[in-house]
């Protein structure tokens, strides 16, 4: 989030306590695993809003798809043409602050992306939603258990 002060352009750092709420709130984990998580995304983007995808190795790249499902990264390219006339693609991620700001008030009471970009409620998507048709049986059939850490190399059990 970007503010103009006096002149002066005043931009919100996204802090550990905002990012760790922001991802308690949309994927549902305890606050100790929000926080390990948190702490290890704001080491890989430093002070930098935007990291490159090259630096990530498969583990952590995994963590940002997940984030970007869930509206807190959001991923770009560009294209720039190298002194001997070749192109090259640079892939990278950006935190989306606003998004995060976002959940990390409200609980995250929208759903996915949907609701990420559009601010759209859950009670009123339910009227237009096919899924809220389904029974409760046929959600528990695909229920994802979180017993399991979302990322493996962030924690301290051995297998």
């Amino acid at each position: 989030m970007v503010q103009i002060e006096g002149g002066r352009t005043r931009i919100h750092i996204i802090t550990l306590n905002e990012l760790s709420k922001a991802i308690i709130h949309r994927l549902g984990i305890n606050k100790k695993e929000a926080q390990k998580i948190a702490g290890y995304i704001l080491d890989i983007f430093g002070y930098e809003d935007r990291v490159i995808d090259n630096i990530l190795d498969v583990e952590e790249r995994q963590l940002f798809y997940i984030l970007e499902e869930e509206g807190m990264l959001t991923s770009g390219r560009e294209e720039t043409t190298l002194y001997n006339g070749r192109e090259w693609l640079t892939h990278y991620w950006q935190l989306n602050r606003n998004s995060i700001l976002k959940f990390a008030k409200n609980g995250g009471k929208t759903i996915g992306n949907v609701g990420a970009t559009r601010g759209v409620s859950i009670e009123a998507s339910k009227e237009n939603n096919i899924y809220s048709s389904l029974s409760k049986d046929m959600w528990n059939a695909r229920k994802i258990s979180r017993k399991k850490p979302i990322c493996y190399f962030l924690t301290t059990e051995k297998n």
